[in-house]
């Protein structure tokens, strides 16, 4: 029974399928991919640090901006007011603190000085206050026994009574003055109040420094603004979310079942393919494998400890570097669909 060339021809077909499909197979039988994947970046809240109106504005949604560029600035004038008025406060503390140390170093040589002095002085009075008494005492002897008149008698009594007058208020300054350790001590700690108040003053100034700074809200990374919610004019609030900046730092985190996992170890090659960009091939190698199942840190976890407990395998976020920064012109954002194939058998070989 002879075939026909038809037959010939169809059997060459399905032998050629047949090859094809077997050869794929042989060739990715270790390969491992999984659809529920997406685009993971670094994405930053564009937020104030100070209050107030903003004065100048420029963003808008999806613009492209550099780190260190200025995104929008808040009305600096009340900023610098205060900066002002710390600098001031700073400056009068300063001149304080000096007059202190000035008045300090001087009371810590007249106050010794000054001591030192009254006693001399108290000593010298206590002498000439025993003379004059021992000479009203001998006045009076002699007018006991009329050998001196009344108006000498008086006179002597008089000189006695000033000098003995005259050493009690030297007694009373060298008590006065024997404080001086207690009045160098005052005035050391005068001195350290002040050096206090002058670097609460320095620590005001750098705070209305820094928040004059902060009225310029700068970019911290390269990236596109999204959800720009503010205009020019705006009163915004400390923390207040103004927009979003997203980097151009991205990866792919692809969650594949544990029991595909075995096999799969960092540094693997992985085809990723993009849902947008079907035609689209990007190479990249696995990263790291998150310690933990998604379900786990989701917002509301399972509870398993139920009676109506039913086994469900659970999927592991897997982090995928790509080789190369992807072609600005693809387009790609943050939440993309994409398709990671995970070739197993580079490693295997190894």
């Amino acid at each position: 029974m002879k075939f026909s060339s038809k037959c010939i021809r169809i059997l060459l077909a399905a032998l050629i399928i047949v090859l094809g499909a077997s050869s794929y197979y042989y060739f990715h039988r270790q390969d491992i991919s999984t659809d529920s994947a997406t685009i993971d970046g670094r994405a930053a809240i564009v937020s104030p640090k100070v209050q107030g109106y903003v004065k100048n504005l420029y963003i808008q949604d999806n613009q492209f901006v550099k780190a260190g560029e200025v995104l929008l600035e808040i009305d600096p004038t009340d900023y610098q007011i205060r900066r002002d008025r710390a600098k001031a406060a700073l400056a009068a503390a300063k001149a304080a603190l000096s007059t202190a140390v000035h008045n300090s170093a001087t009371t810590a040589v007249s106050a010794p000085a000054n001591e030192a002095a009254v006693a001399a002085q108290a000593a010298s009075a206590t002498a000439i206050w025993e003379k004059s008494a021992g000479d009203r005492r001998r006045m009076e002897s002699l007018f006991a026994s009329g050998a001196c008149s009344q108006q000498q008698r008086d006179q002597a009594i008089a000189t006695e009574r000033a000098d003995r007058a005259a050493l009690e208020k030297l007694r009373a300054d060298l008590r006065s003055a024997s404080t001086a350790p207690t009045v160098i001590a005052a005035s050391q700690n005068t001195i350290e109040q002040l050096q206090a108040q002058a670097h609460q003053a320095e620590a005001d100034l750098a705070q209305a420094e820094s928040d004059l700074l902060n009225t310029k809200i700068i970019a911290p990374m390269d990236g596109r603004i999204i959800k720009c919610n503010i205009e020019a004019g705006n009163y915004v609030q400390t923390g207040q979310q103004l927009a979003s900046l997203v980097g151009t730092d991205m990866w792919v985190v692809a969650n594949f079942k544990e029991t595909q996992l075995e096999r799969m170890k960092p540094g693997q090659p992985v085809d990723i393919r993009i849902d947008a960009y079907p035609k689209v091939v990007l190479h990249g190698k696995i990263d790291s494998f998150q310690s933990g199942t998604g379900s786990r840190f989701s917002l509301f976890p399972a509870e398993n400890a139920t009676g109506n407990f039913i086994k469900i395998v659970q999927r592991v976020p897997v982090k995928i570097l790509f080789d190369t920064p992807p072609d600005t012109q693809l387009h790609l954002g943050l939440g993309m669909s994409v398709v990671p194939t995970v070739h197993t058998e580079s490693m295997d070989a190894k």
